[in-house]
């Protein structure tokens, strides 16, 4: 009897050891796609109605302005808000390189005051490999790891505690939007992206998902999941074009189980990649897609947020728009802001695609809501 209870004893033990150091400490049962029942409330829905008082009042070319979300040029910062109108900016580490807290504050504060809306101001502060702010001793003692090393190191409490701390300092400067974080599923070390990913299946990187967008709500700080519809083991598309060739029940049942948590986390933001997806439209980069955008991130997984492009001014892009129309079809598929460094030339072309009917002004008007019913939802507003 005694070396059966010593045995019981050594199960339950080494039982409760491995429950311990699983990655995941909830339940990881299946995910599935929900049917739009499930999830019908408009995310922003509570703040369309003062949203569309402002919509009703701005010109078109200020409508078109709010699209955009620009790369930062300290040279042209100002052209940029008198001329374009423009959504907002987006900081890369260069901008922050000779600065300090205070000094990038009173820059942020003062073009926030020059611009009549007020603007989105976002970096890429994603952790480990991606750091735009933290990397600099300035802003930080230390940059901040990625959320896959806080998370092998303490777990929930770690991750949760450094997603304060980051949310803390970006909101201090005046960034009030994160490109980040990473819901790519990549197990593969080779992979391109393996490194910005937490490097687990595609359950596990869902959950962790799940918790990022929840802490950054927490914190009244708005996150984005980027690369919708999932990088997979594609190359770099800053220099070319990806083609992805992976079955389209490979997103169904694995990339797509990341952005469905985090839409259910009420993610305001999905970033779509400039990949090529033969399985859903073998025509177009996923930033330029209708079926991408629309069909599979509106319409089958419900995402109601703000859907912003990766940059169209990216090689993966230019040779499916050669007429120059790359904005054109992005808001046409669905997409709601552009990110771009050729503001000037993409601000025309939406001008006069609306001017010639190219793009419905309704079409305009919903992107802008949106924003605009964020910017109020998030206290920016």
């Amino acid at each position: 009897m005694k070396k059966i209870i010593l045995l019981l004893i050594v199960v339950i033990f080494l039982g409760g050891f491995f429950i311990n150091i699983n990655y995941l400490k909830k339940e990881t049962k299946p995910l599935t796609i929900s049917s739009n029942e499930e999830r019908s409330n408009d995310l922003f829905s509570n703040y369309y109605s003062d949203a569309d008082k402002i919509v009703n009042e701005m010109t078109l070319e200020e409508k078109i302005g709010q699209l955009f979300l620009v790369r930062y040029d300290d040279n042209l910062v100002n052209y940029y808000i008198d001329n374009f109108k423009v959504g907002g900016f987006i900081l890369f580490a260069k901008d922050f390189e000779k600065e300090s807290k205070n000094s990038i504050s009173i820059k942020i504060s003062s073009f926030q005051k020059r611009s009549k809306e007020p603007l989105a101001i976002a970096v890429d502060e994603e952790g480990g490999f991606v750091t735009r702010v933290s990397k600099f001793p300035a802003f930080r003692d230390s940059k901040f790891l990625s959320p896959k090393e806080y998370y092998e190191i303490g777990g929930y409490e770690l991750l949760e505690s450094k997603k304060k701390k980051k949310a803390k300092l970006l909101k201090s400067i005046g960034v009030n939007l994160n490109l980040a974080p990473v819901a790519d599923v990549s197990t593969n070390k080779d992979d391109f992206i393996y490194n910005r990913t937490f490097g687990y299946n595609a359950l596990e990187t869902s959950y962790l998902i799940e918790n990022m967008v929840n802490y950054a709500n927490n914190n009244h700080f708005s996150s984005c999941l980027k690369h919708f519809p999932g990088y997979g083991n594609n190359s770099d598309t800053h220099t070319g074009i990806a083609i992805d060739d992976r079955e389209y029940t490979e997103f169904t049942n694995s990339d797509y189980l990341p952005f469905i948590k985090g839409i259910e986390a009420k993610v305001p933001f999905i970033l779509i990649s400039h990949n090529v997806i033969k399985a859903i439209d073998p025509d177009y980069p996923s930033s330029l897609s209708y079926k991408v955008i629309t069909k599979e991130l509106r319409q089958k997984l419900q995402f109601s947020g703000i859907v912003i492009t990766d940059d169209l001014d990216m090689e993966a892009v230019k040779s499916y728009a050669k007429d120059g129309h790359a904005a054109t079809l992005a808001i046409n598929a669905g997409a709601d802001m552009i990110i771009t460094s050729d503001v000037k030339n993409m601000y025309n072309e939406l001008l006069a695609s609306v001017k010639n009917k190219q793009i419905k002004i309704d079409t305009i008007n919903q992107a802008v809501k949106r924003i605009l019913a964020w910017k109020i939802a998030y206290q920016i507003l």
